[in-house]
């Protein structure tokens, strides 16, 4: 059998979802694609959880130096938001600048 990755799961799962909406299949195949079509979403979300949790990003601290931390999509380092609102602030003076 041949490796299942997470491109060729999501086109499946897509197809799946064609032909369900497209009302033609009977309800038995029906049945089949819908279970089918479960194991895909569940091996997809199982990729992307595994991905997220590699993913690291780098955290510039106040003495300047850099370090890694975990990617985390719920909040916000305070060092990246000064970073954030600092870019912010230079472009809004960059803006005025030019008006």
């Amino acid at each position: 059998m041949a490796e299942q990755n997470f491109e060729k799961s999501i086109e499946k799962l897509e197809k799946i979802v064609e032909e369900m909406e497209q009302g033609e299949v009977n309800l038995d195949n029906m049945l089949k694609k819908f279970e089918e079509g479960m194991k895909l979403a569940r091996f997809c979300a199982r990729k992307l959880d595994q991905a997220e949790k590699k993913i690291e990003i780098l955290v510039k601290k106040q003495d300047g130096t850099i370090e890694t931390a975990p990617f985390d999509t719920t909040e916000q380092t305070p060092e990246a938001a000064q970073n954030e609102s600092m870019n912010t602030a230079t472009e809004n003076s960059t803006e005025q600048e030019l008006f």
